[in-house]
């Protein structure tokens, strides 16, 4: 069983939840997409200064940014959350420079939950109808939306547990 990253939820919507999530300290590479998974995984295998595995866990979070123009690229990065018992000091000291840790500080997210296969056109349909749900409820937002998967590839697409979401200021 893999471990989740713990939340709780403060407030139901329609089709979203709001969550309040504690500190979390997250592994992130930026600019390579779905490239970075490798890489990630890599770290969590050993490919670190302390030759230490760390458990997987979900979600793996995935943040593509749209650049404006006259740049016509999309900025992206993956993330890998560590495990709760893991802190800044005691994650393992990546090998490979692209790797980043951090920590994100306790925050507010709306979240709204799909299942089936991940794609740009089912992130966008969910991410317009999560912020139009904000939007009718009068929560305000901080950041873009971002996509939290929680499921390997090889998961059937009608088991699978994708979420957009988004950070918001807290009420």
């Amino acid at each position: 069983m893999v471990e989740h990253a713990k939340y709780d939820v403060v407030r139901r919507l329609d089709k979203a939840e709001i969550r309040q999530y504690p500190r979390l300290v997250i592994a992130k590479v930026e600019g390579l997409g779905d490239g970075g998974f490798d890489i990630l995984y890599r770290f969590i295998t050993g490919q670190n200064r302390q030759k230490s595995k760390v458990q997987m866990t979900a979600p793996v979070i995935s943040e593509k940014i749209k650049m404006t123009a006259p740049v016509l690229s999309d900025a992206s990065s993956l993330a890998f959350v560590m495990p709760e018992s893991y802190t800044l000091e005691t994650t393992p000291d990546p090998v490979d420079g692209r790797v980043k840790v951090l920590q994100l500080p306790e925050r507010f997210v709306a979240a709204l939950r799909f299942s089936g296969r991940w794609s740009e056109k089912a992130f966008e349909a969910r991410s317009r109808q999560l912020l139009e749900e904000l939007a009718r409820n009068g929560v305000r937002t901080k950041g873009a939306v971002f996509t939290m998967l929680y499921n390997p590839p090889f998961t059937p697409w009608f088991m699978r547990r994708n979420e957009v979401a988004v950070e918001i200021e807290p009420s």
